[in-house]
């Protein structure tokens, strides 16, 4: 990356500019770009283009390797300060996480792609896009880009913006919370670089309330041109936007240094308060906390 990670390098237009600048080296404009009648040359259609249009793959699967590196590279220097790595594509069998369907990126306590459980301090899915809209301008060989506007002025909905992207990490997660208790220490936190839809407010609180995912975290501080509605927190806080490099960092860190864990059950109300009569009786919280969740998955197993 040409960018080096200071307080202000989040995601940004500069951002985009590198990426399809890099891309352009071993991609064609084709892939990255629509094209109009009149070979103009678009990231997104704009809002007020009434033409012939098509759909364009090609460019998902550049985006999505850069989206991962980039992320992989902003968290190296967080893994770094806990004495770990941030790696992508990690496979670990136990957390059904396969080569067909690795986590994107994750801070381990090893550099290996392939890990175990109890080595993994965090796992991140990565769900970022192109935000703003982009015209690419030709002149004799040579190429320039030039911003047309933020993701209100063209007809895409970007990142975290596209239902399918959402519930995509949202299975995705479950998936790897359900898959084995020895998910239950790991959190999972979604990365994007775009505000969520207000449908989907409550549906993020409730998973973070629930603990299946610790939070949607968009890196973009400032996806508007105009400083228009854009989302800081949900009530809950299962959506956060951060604005600069360190309001990412120690947040980050506080969390990977929590010792948490993951519970769920569908129990009486005289079971459980069978399981909190009894955990009362331990001396201190962590005992206390340690007995109750002993008690529930002792009951599930059954």
């Amino acid at each position: 990356m040409t960018e080096k990670m200071g307080e202000s390098n989040l995601w940004a237009k500069e951002t985009e500019t590198d990426f399809f600048i890099k891309s352009l080296e071993v991609a064609s404009p084709e892939q990255l770009f629509y094209i109009t009648k009149d070979k103009e040359y678009y990231a997104y259609w704009p809002k007020n283009y009434k033409g012939a249009k098509t759909t364009l793959q090609s460019r998902n699967a550049f985006i999505g390797a850069y989206t991962e590196k980039w992320s992989q590279e902003i968290l190296s220097k967080i893994a770094k300060e806990l004495n770990a790595y941030a790696v992508r594509n990690i496979v670990c069998e136990e957390l059904e996480l396969t080569k067909g369907s690795p986590a994107d990126v994750a801070i381990c306590k090893t550099d290996s792609v392939v890990q175990k459980p109890q080595d993994i301090l965090a796992i991140f899915e990565v769900k970022m896009s192109i935000v703003w809209n982009w015209e690419l301008l030709k002149n004799n060989s040579k190429f320039t880009l030039k911003c047309l506007g933020d993701f209100k002025t063209h007809q895409g909905n970007p990142g975290l913006l596209r239902s399918d992207s959402m519930l995509k990490a949202i299975g995705k997660s479950i998936t790897v919370r359900i898959s084995s208790l020895e998910s239950a220490k790991i959190p999972i936190i979604v990365l994007g670089n775009t505000p969520i839809a207000k449908g989907y407010y409550p549906k993020v609180d409730n998973l973070k309330n629930y603990g299946i995912i610790q939070g949607f975290w968009s890196l973009n501080p400032a996806p508007l041109d105009n400083n228009g509605e854009n989302v800081k927190a949900t009530k809950g806080k299962g959506f956060l936007r951060f604005d600069s490099y360190s309001d990412f960092k120690n947040p980050l860190l506080t969390l990977l240094k929590e010792d948490m864990m993951f519970f769920a059950g569908m129990k009486s109300k005289n079971e459980l308060g069978k399981f909190i009569e009894i955990a009362n009786k331990q001396d201190t919280y962590e005992k206390k906390a340690e007995k109750f969740l002993n008690f529930m998955r002792e009951r599930n197993d059954k």
